[in-house]
């Protein structure tokens, strides 16, 4: 077993997360493309794929337990991230993948053709933008921006019981006391990151 597939299976293992040898090698393929994407996209600071393993595909599968509906939108996806590793592991979810990025919305689609994902749709526009009011039970992000922003730039997608998911790192309790709405926070680890994580998720009502 090469280094890399052993941090991803082990890594997974600790988040206990089963998964299959398709999965495996998917999740190792995609990789394989940020990296050859990343010299002339710049989708990413990272550079080694075993970072990127641990900072990208890890970290984004540490919210698997958290993310639940039939229909998600990963707003500011930039290279795929968190949607394309939790779509891999969520077939029959359907992922929209937002970004405002060209660049990186050209990858992430490239990226969905060569892997054979069935269950993403990439569109290329910013968040305010979007003529899809009302359609998602998950709104999704890696924290771009305090959550009350957020909250304002994308309850619209929600449909009435959706939820706002966003990935953060330290507990921000500052921001959580400015929200006016019911909220949860839980800690997560993620394997072989020495950081502190969290997710919040945001009801709409």
């Amino acid at each position: 077993m090469d280094n890399r597939r052993d941090i991803l299976v082990t890594g997974l293992s600790d988040l206990g997360v089963s998964a299959t040898e398709r999965q495996i090698d998917l999740l190792l393929a995609f990789v394989c493309l940020i990296e050859k994407w990343n010299k002339t996209y710049n989708l990413t600071a990272i550079r080694s794929r075993e970072e990127m393993l641990r900072l990208h595909i890890l970290d984004s599968l540490a919210v698997l337990p958290f993310v639940s509906g039939k229909n998600i939108i990963d707003v500011g996806t930039g290279a795929g991230l968190p949607g394309i590793p939790l779509a891999i592991f969520m077939p029959d979810v359907q992922f929209t993948l937002l970004d405002s990025n060209a660049k990186k919305t050209r990858f992430v689609q490239q990226a969905v053709l060569e892997l054979e994902l069935k269950n993403i749709e990439v569109i290329h526009s910013r968040v305010e933008q979007l003529k899809k009011a009302g359609e998602f039970d998950v709104v999704l992000c890696r924290a771009f921006a305090s959550l009350h922003d957020i909250m304002q730039w994308t309850d619209y997608l929600l449909q009435e019981k959706g939820v706002l998911i966003a990935m953060k790192g330290q507990r921000p309790v500052a921001e959580l006391e400015q929200l006016g709405r019911v909220y949860s926070v839980e800690s997560i680890v993620v394997p072989g990151i020495d950081v502190e994580r969290c997710v919040v998720r945001i009801n709409k009502s």
